[in-house]
Parts: C-alpha cells; sequence; structure tokens
C-alpha cells in the first residue's frame, strides 16, 4: 500500500488518469465521461490505492468541477499549471507522444516531484470575487467591442465621425440629427441604432454586475480598498486570483506572480534584469490600473512616488512600473493583515472587522498610499497642483462613461 499520485487529464468530454508510484512507474489507467458520477467512477477505481493524492491539471479550468468533487469527498488534490506538465512530457526520455495518457502521466510525475503544485481547497468567498470580476471583464470587453464599431458606423453617417469617446445618450442625439441618403444610409442608419440598443443593454448589465461587486467585496471584509486606486473592480480581481495570501511567503514572491517584479537575465559575471511578461496579466493589469490612477492625482503618495522617479532620470514608463511594485507591496501587506485578522477571530469571524481595519479609526499618515479611489467628499479627494506633471501616455483621464481600458 504505498503511496502514489493519481494524475488526471480533464476534457470537456472526458477525464483521464493514470497512477504511478514513487519511482514513476505505471500501476493502472482509467478513462471515464464526463458525466454525474465521473467522480464516484474515479475514486472506485482508487480504492486499491487509499494512501493517494490527486493531480488535476488546470484545476481552475476544465478541471474544476471534477476537483471540487474530489475535494468534497475528502481526497487530496493538487493543481498542475499545464505548462509545467508539458514540459515535464517533453523533457521525459519515455514516450513524449500527445495523447491523453502521456498527458496525465506527465501531470503526475510534475506534483510528485515539484512542490510548486497547490493544494485545491474547496470554493470560498474569493470565487464568488472572481466570478464577479470576470463577469466585468467580460461586460467590458464587449462595450468596448460595440462602441469601436458604433464609432465605426457614425463615421459613414456624420462627416469626420465623433472625434471623442462616445456614452448612448451622445449616440442617441447625434442619430436623432442624421438624415440618411439612399437605401446605404438608411441600412447604416438603423445599423447604428442596433448598436446603441446594445450598448444600452451593456450598460445596464454593467451597472448591475458594478453593485454585486461592490456587494461581495464589502463581504470579504478586506481592507486593499483602503490603497488608493483600489476600487470593488481592481479589489476583486486581485483577491479573487489570490485567494489564499498564505501561500506567497513574502512580497517578492507576490510580486513575481502578478508580474510586477523584474526577471533575471544574468550570464557569468554580467548582471541584468529586464521587464517580466510573465505572472498573473489579469492582476498585472488591475494593479496597472490602481498605479495609473494614483498618477492622475497630484495630491496622492503615488504620483509624489511616480514623480520622484521622474526626477531621478526614469522615464514614465519606468516610473510607472515602480510605482506598480509599490502598489504590489501594499496590497500584499494588507491582505497579510487581513489574513492575521481573521486567524485571530477564529471560525466564523468576519475578516477585517478589527478596529486596526477601520477607515474612520485610521490615521490618513498611516495608510498605505492612501485612501480608497476618492469619492465626493471633499477631505479624500487630493487637491490639484498649480502646475502639471509629466504624465504618461495611459494615464491620461478619461470620462466615466467609457473606460480607458476595458477592465475598468
Amino acid at each position: 500500500m504505498a503511496a502514489v499520485m493519481i494524475g488526471v487529464d480533464p476534457h470537456k468530454g472526458s477525464h483521464t488518469a493514470v497512477v504511478i508510484g514513487a519511482s514513476e512507474e505505471l500501476l493502472g489507467q482509467l478513462r471515464v465521461r464526463a458525466c454525474a458520477a465521473q467522480a464516484e467512477r474515479l475514486l472506485a477505481w482508487a480504492a486499491p490505492w487509499p494512501q493517494r493524492a490527486w493531480a488535476i491539471e488546470g484545476a481552475g479550468g476544465l478541471g474544476h468541477l471534477l476537483a471540487q468533487q474530489l475535494v468534497a469527498a475528502g481526497e487530496r488534490v493538487l493543481d498542475v499549471p499545464p505548462k509545467l506538465g508539458a514540459r515535464v512530457r517533453l523533457l521525459g526520455s519515455g514516450s513524449t507522444d500527445k495523447n491523453d495518457p502521456n498527458d496525465a502521466r506527465s501531470v503526475a510525475i510534475a506534483a510528485l516531484r515539484s512542490a510548486a503544485c497547490p493544494l485545491v481547497r474547496a470554493d470560498d468567498h474569493a470565487t464568488v470575487l472572481k466570478v464577479w470580476a470576470k463577469r466585468h471583464r467580460d461586460l467590458s470587453r464587449s462595450r468596448c467591442q460595440v462602441v469601436c464599431r458604433l464609432h465605426a458606423v457614425l463615421c459613414d453617417l456624420v462627416p469626420g465621425g465623433v472625434s471623442k469617446r462616445i456614452t448612448a445618450g451622445q449616440a442617441a442625439r447625434i442619430l436623432d440629427q442624421v438624415q440618411p441618403r439612399g437605401a446605404a444610409g438608411a441600412a447604416r442608419w438603423v445599423l447604428a441604432g442596433q448598436f446603441l440598443t446594445d450598448l444600452r443593454r451593456i450598460d445596464s448589465q454593467r451597472l448591475d454586475v458594478k453593485k454585486k461587486l461592490a456587494a461581495a467585496v464589502r463581504a470579504s471584509g478586506t481592507t486593499v480598498t483602503e490603497i488608493f486606486g483600489v476600487g470593488p473592480a481592481v479589489a476583486a480581481a486581485v483577491l479573487g486570483d489570490v485567494g489564499d495570501i498564505s501561500r506567497f511567503p513574502g512580497p517578492g514572491s507576490f510580486a513575481a506572480y502578478n508580474g510586477t517584479a523584474p526577471t533575471e537575465v544574468s550570464s557569468g559575471g554580467r548582471v541584468v534584469h529586464r521587464l517580466s511578461l510573465r505572472g498573473n496579466r489579469r492582476m498585472n493589469h488591475a494593479i496597472h490600473m490602481a498605479a495609473v490612477t494614483q498618477v492622475r492625482y497630484p495630491g496622492s503618495e503615488g504620483r509624489a512616488y511616480y514623480d520622484k522617479k521622474i526626477a531621478e532620470g526614469k522615464t514614465s514608463r519606468e516610473a510607472l512600473r515602480a510605482l506598480k511594485r509599490q502598489v504590489s507591496d501594499a496590497l500584499y501587506k494588507r491582505m497579510k493583515a487581513d489574513a492575521r485578522r481573521a486567524a485571530a477571530a477564529g471560525p466564523g469571524g468576519h475578516p477585517g472587522n478589527g478596529s486596526s481595519a477601520s477607515v474612520t479609526g485610521s490615521h490618513p499618515a498611516g495608510r498605505l498610499f492612501g485612501q480608497a479611489t476618492p469619492g465626493p467628499a471633499p477631505t479624500l479627494r487630493p487637491r490639484p497642483g498649480p502646475a502639471k506633471a509629466t504624465r504618461p501616455a495611459s494615464s491620461r483621464p478619461t470620462r466615466r462613461s467609457v473606460p480607458a481600458h476595458p477592465s475598468t
């Protein structure tokens, strides 16, 4: 009854499982159809190996449902990144053919030999945040697509088109004033009206999702929204992908995960660090939006840090990247503090319910990069300076109706 590792290659219609021993020898193989009894069949097949662990490729993707079913049954399940399993298959000395059994075996070997495979946990409130953050992101992308198509049609109806970002109300007023010429003009006018209907529908859906997103963030009890520029959308994107902050030993590992830490490309005595294109790009974008928001307000601590880097000779892009790292470290500290408060509260405790996490009880000077995104209160909005400093091209203020980036 030696300990074994069971690798699973999940698909939409079927799942292939391969069990290996401690010396990577093949002990069994099974293919089950994706159905309501998939977990029961796998558990019955794995009964001869009571000391077992499961390794599922992409437990947050196609293997999510199966992984959650196994976790609910009391099994130990590991999440193996697809790239890690692919590397094991390509570097293996045996068969490297691309098929489901080889993929499942590579996943099992990766989980058996690597310590980078996280343990799958039951869905919690972080999953709720991730669901609504994804919905908000999808709707924002759809809105940008509809707006771009509406602009293209208006260029054929109005001389010069619309030079500025357009809202549903502006588009409706323009269409009311347009006098289409001929059958082609009438067809374009009808098409623009359909795009306007889509835009209004998406705006209504985004407003509803924003309310759900804000409610979910409040229910989490997090204090990351006290960071200047971190609103509900940014907080949900970060918290949803992070899950358990304890899996990051320090702010450096967290920065490497979200792509704000530089990548070392050294050789011999030459030590070089370059911009990292790795990491979680969704979280990197959320941190980018928080940093851009800080740069827009001259009175914020983030803008002061940005101006300091510019004065040191950094370019606008380099200064913004440095600011993103500061935002990443601030997010890490907040999430670690929230986790400690939740652990101190015990089972059933509400994270962030301590007096130190209260917005009204904390002093502004002790906050990490200021207050949350400024609201209507005059004490929360930084007073603009007398002169405009250098700003990056991506940080120009935009109208709230059409965000500068799909995920805002």
